[in-house]
């Protein structure tokens, strides 16, 4: 009977350290390097990207997300929101999960924001946080490596890109992802 009172223990203690102890504020200048190294893999690898990202109204380059999880889990990573090639902000993701999941991943993300209404909606940060579920829907873009991204019409305001991916995550999750202002 002991052994069931220590289990709530151990998920709360593994939550906090999947998700806070990944939590290091990197420097303006590191976040600007590794910003620039993720757009350049994205680039190589995504026809069309480049071009794509040009006709964007801004985009948030997120490069290193970290997820782990067993059971409970948490994701986070630094990056750079950019109106062209000039930084113009930097924020970090978050998220706390509970649910069916296992394993451990590292990723890039870049999302692109088609509209002026979402990027307004995403700058007007209330209390400098944003969540996903509550706020608005990011749309994965899916392609296959003979189209080009200047040949694909997203309908959708905010358009998420994810690759350089590593490691493997089995999940099954009831998440809500945050995005906060940082000041590096």
């Amino acid at each position: 009977m002991k052994k069931l009172k220590f289990l709530p223990l151990l998920f709360v203690m593994l939550l906090t350290f999947s998700t806070t102890s990944m939590a290091t504020l990197n420097s303006a200048k590191e976040i600007d390097k590794d910003a620039n190294d993720a757009l350049r893999t994205f680039y190589k690898e995504v026809k069309g990207s480049k071009k794509y990202l040009e006709h964007a109204k801004a985009y948030l380059v997120i490069p290193d997300i970290k997820e782990v999880g067993f059971f409970v889990g948490g994701k986070y990573g630094e990056g750079a929101l950019r109106v062209g090639n000039s930084t113009k902000a930097y924020y970090s993701i978050t998220s706390a999960s509970v649910g069916f999941q296992m394993g451990a991943q590292q990723y890039t993300m870049v999302i692109a924001f088609t509209s002026d209404a979402a990027l307004n909606k995403f700058l007007l940060l209330e209390d400098d946080e944003w969540e996903t579920d509550v706020d608005g829907k990011i749309s994965i873009a899916e392609w296959n490596s003979k189209e080009e991204l200047d040949d694909v019409d997203f309908d959708d305001d905010m358009v998420a890109f994810i690759f350089d991916s590593t490691g493997m995550m089995g999940s099954f999750t009831m998440e809500g992802t945050k995005f906060e202002r940082i000041k590096p």
